[in-house]
């Protein structure tokens, strides 16, 4: 039975440490290791995971301390689950328009600027 947690959308890394029973260091050290957890950063340097990073967490813990998995092995098992399909790109003519709107607003914010 995996423990529940607060309904928020973003956790400190104390706080998954706490809800992981893991050290902050050894997350830190993971995501070194994993390519696939990459918690977002505040515009402080703060790391901010989601459920799904503690998600992740739980399954590496899992597999690294229980099934004895090695870090490589653990990657190659969870690598293809959690591989993201990359956005894509915008294509020649839907780039031009996206920076003539681009361009657009950045002259009228500039405006508004001298404005006030």
């Amino acid at each position: 039975m995996q423990p529940s947690f607060p309904d928020k959308t973003y956790y400190k890394i104390g706080e998954v440490a706490k809800l992981a029973d893991l050290k902050s260091s050894v997350l830190r050290f993971w995501e070194t290791e994993f390519t696939f957890l990459r918690p977002e950063k505040s515009s402080s340097g703060q790391r901010l995971y989601t459920k799904q990073d503690i998600e992740t967490i739980q399954q590496i813990k899992h597999l690294l301390y229980q099934e004895k998995y090695t870090i490589e092995g653990v990657r190659k098992r969870l690598k293809p689950q959690r591989s993201r399909c990359p956005e894509p790109q915008p294509a020649g003519q839907e780039q031009q328009d996206l920076r003539s709107i681009l361009s657009q607003v950045r002259q009228e914010l500039v405006s508004l600027r001298a404005a006030l």
